[in-house]
């Protein structure tokens, strides 16, 4: 199998590929359950496309809490089967399918009550553990343990010494979602998928009451091209019913968005060797070790408003700082948030009032001939949410069609990843990068970091970090657009990188930098650069201005001031 490179001719090749022959499935949508629906199809031998109207996990999936979890407290709500089919894929992706992107993360639970709490809250955990292991794949991660009040504040130091009588420990995992994803369209594309971002689906084809291609527009080069497919699936997460509306069929369920936003901070902020997990009024918030930050989240609130770009609200972030600052010895303050991200959660609508009560399981429909919806869902399961998709295509295809095997499919990176880590060293000495670069380029790019090592070894000069961006190299920008499908620049600090919110600039500074790093691959002049940069940093000065305002109404007004695309 040969690893595809998503750069600007693959991306033409692929948009003129899929207008010149009837498809066996087109996806429609590019987060992490349309990114694996096409892995899926293609590794069951199906001729597949896949369309992105914006870029790669532009959407809910590169604005999560970025965990891999079984979901410890749906436990509680007696949801065990979603629980358990969450840890039978966490265990996969920790162990076989992605193990150097998905990490184990260990999060401590303090305990208020004496007695009954310890009880009750351990018996979740165990069984939580008990579940996993069941199914098979829970020996990569550590069991939990009970600690007493002291010990507790020896591994947690931030705690005030009366928010707790003692803890639990357990462990969960992470990744960074927008990476997992662009990984995982690379991987459909390496074994043969059609993949094209900036690609805008405007309205579908029929032949009477069936569905038979889609009409999709170059949002880049400005063409129209019509692909036409046996089967159409509908991956658009948020966007689902607005996807509908094209076909002209309700449908027969809805999906409603619920906001969850994030904060970033310095990890020296919060004195901790374990992430956190507090429980709320609404719902339960985390802070999440994320490298040199930590990742505090995440609200749970009804949204209206634009789908493209959620805003925060003062209100947003004064709600996480008030809760985290009731456990916390040293309370968080507005100047210690590097970063804020919101995100849109699609969720079956129907069940509930209350967004945080709605259902995270999935549904996968077939309201029209010739077009196949899924919906709903957590990030864990997009491998099962993928399959029950395909499945379903596969009912409208008139052939025999191999069942799925994406279990047994590792995610382009996984292979040999393990034997490089243990070889580190060695290519540290060889390549000339100090080792420390060389685990972050695996922890990211597992196996493929080899490319990257070999941009840096024919220009030394991209083994230097970005400019006020030091965990990042000069080659992971130039990567990106030539390997990764990265258009623009937003694309690679946001996306690619995790620069603009893991900087209290939010990337401002680096913006120039890294446009003129991309330039070459994607042929931009220095009018293009010039219009990237200042495309950028409207974005950030809108961003900032969201985050000011009292209410949704008001941020959601302050974030549309930017505009969403730069031109070509």
């Amino acid at each position: 199998m040969r690893t595809a490179t998503l750069g600007p001719a693959q991306r033409a090749e692929s948009l003129a590929a899929m207008a010149e022959r009837e498809l066996d499935v087109l996806v429609i949508g590019a987060g992490v359950v349309g990114a694996g629906t096409a892995l899926d199809a293609v590794t069951r031998g199906l001729s597949t496309g896949l369309v992105e109207a914006r870029d790669w996990a532009s959407g809910t999936s590169s604005r999560s809490s970025k965990l891999i979890h079984g979901g410890l407290r749906y436990l509680e709500m007696l949801d065990f089967a979603l629980v358990r089919e969450a840890l039978k894929e966490r265990g996969l992706l920790l162990e076989r399918l992605a193990p150097h992107l998905v990490k184990p993360v260990p999060f401590l639970y303090p305990l208020q009550h004496k007695g009954w709490e310890r009880w009750y809250a351990g018996s979740g955990v165990a069984l939580y553990d008990g579940m996993s292991m069941a199914r098979g794949h829970g020996r990569g991660l550590p069991l939990h343990r009970h600690l007493t009040r002291r010990h507790a504040l020896r591994v947690a130091p931030c705690l005030k010494k009366d928010a707790l009588v003692g803890a639990l420990q357990y462990y969960d995992a992470q990744m960074d979602d927008a990476r997992f994803v662009a990984t995982l369209v690379r991987t459909a594309a390496s074994y043969g998928a059609k993949v094209a971002n900036r690609a805008r689906v405007t309205g579908f084809l029929r032949e009477g009451e069936r569905v038979v291609g889609a009409r999709v527009r170059d949002v880049e080069g400005g063409g129209e091209y019509e692909v036409r497919a046996k089967q159409i699936v509908n991956a658009t997460g948020v966007w689902t019913d607005d996807t509908q509306a094209m076909v002209g069929e309700r449908g027969q369920f809805h999906v409603r968005a619920s906001k969850g936003i994030h904060l970033v901070v310095p990890r020296d902020r919060i004195s901790s060797s374990t992430g956190l997990i507090l429980r709320t009024e609404k719902s339960v918030l985390f802070v999440i070790p994320w490298g040199r930050h930590w990742i505090v989240g995440t609200t749970d609130t009804e949204w209206n408003l634009d789908k493209a770009h959620p805003a925060a609200s003062s209100a947003d972030i004064d709600y996480l700082l008030d809760h985290v600052n009731s456990v916390l010895a040293v309370p968080l303050t507005r100047d210690d948030v590097e970063g804020v991200y919101a995100g849109l959660r699609p969720l079956l609508a129907g069940e509930s009032d209350a967004t945080s009560k709605l259902s995270r399981e999935h549904t996968v429909a077939h309201p029209a001939p010739g077009l196949v919806v899924v919906a709903g869902g957590k990030y864990t399961t997009y491998r099962v949410m993928a399959k029950d998709a395909v499945d379903e295509a596969v009912h409208g295809l008139d052939m025999r069609v191999a069942d799925c095997v994406t279990e047994e499919i590792p995610l382009l990176g996984a292979e040999g990843y393990r034997a490089l880590w243990n070889a580190r060293a060695r290519i540290a000495a060889q390549t000339g990068v100090h080792v420390v670069r060389v685990e972050h380029l695996l922890n990211r790019y597992g196996s493929m970091a080899e490319e990257l090592l070999d941009l840096i070894v024919k220009d030394p000069g991209l083994g230097a970090p970005l400019q006020f961006a030091d965990d990042y190299l000069r080659a992971e920008i130039v990567y990106a657009a030539s390997h990764e499908g990265a258009r623009h620049l937003d694309d690679v600090l946001t996306r690619r990188t995790r620069i603009s919110i893991e900087t209290f600039d939010r990337g401002a500074r680096s913006a120039r930098e890294a446009a003129e790093l991309m330039a070459p691959v994607l042929g931009w002049d220095e009018g293009q650069i010039e219009r990237e940069v200042e495309h950028y940093e409207k974005r950030v000065e809108a961003e900032r201005e969201s985050q000011l305002q009292p209410d949704d109404q008001t941020a959601d007004a302050a974030r549309l001031g930017a505009p969403d695309i730069v031109p070509l």
